[in-house]
């Protein structure tokens, strides 16, 4: 078997095994989030990062919800990476934006974040912060979720269906499921553009 096939055979694995009711979950949250004026900030690292990027533009656009990306402004994170530490970037910054009980985290990463590996640190503070003031949280991550799963109030996890490529995976499958929120006629507020020139 080449390796393209096993790829694709793993990618449609994982498709059959994704939990859909966790994903009509986070579409709820978001909607409850929308509905009560709350704003949407997405975290993620390395891959995710370029994901939460992507993901806040669709979230903005096509779902109506003020959304933002900590990791979009490379002089505030550069800074306070400087300055502060990496591991306190995302608390920080959700601090100086006033983080509150009507606002929502979703977190996309591979493995959730996990203190006792020193893994992803950030996202935990910034995960404890959200517990604290009373935001809600969603995730999209691999592997067993991490300290993400733990604390949600909704996360997809993307299933391991080979332990040699859980990042590619879970990395690719955050676009799959958040394409899949904004997409969701419970969210959807807005036409994407070649939906719309297709219909005239």
């Amino acid at each position: 078997m080449s390796y393209a096939i096993q790829h694709l055979k793993e990618t449609s694995e994982i498709i059959s095994k994704l939990d859909t009711e966790a994903c009509e979950a986070c579409v709820k949250e978001l909607v409850a989030a929308r509905a009560r004026g709350g704003r949407l900030f997405i975290l993620g690292v390395g891959g995710s990062a370029a994901n939460a990027s992507h993901a806040v533009n669709d979230f903005r656009k096509i779902g109506g919800l003020e959304a933002y990306a900590p990791t979009d402004n490379v002089s505030e994170l550069t800074a306070r990476t400087n300055d502060e530490g990496w591991a306190s970037v995302f608390v920080e910054w959700l601090k100086g934006s006033r983080l509150n009980a009507k606002d929502l985290l979703l977190i996309l990463s591979v493995g959730g974040g996990n203190i006792e590996k020193n893994v992803s640190p950030n996202l935990v503070s910034a995960l404890q912060l959200a517990k604290e003031v009373g935001a809600h949280i969603i995730g999209i991550v691999g592997k067993d979720g991490g300290f993400t799963a733990k604390v949600a109030n909704a996360c997809v996890i993307v299933p391991t269906v080979n332990p040699n490529n859980i990042t590619p995976h879970s990395e690719a499958f955050q676009a799959v499921v958040w394409h899949l929120f904004v997409s969701h006629p419970d969210l959807k507020m807005n036409q994407t553009k070649w939906e719309s020139v297709l219909q005239k």
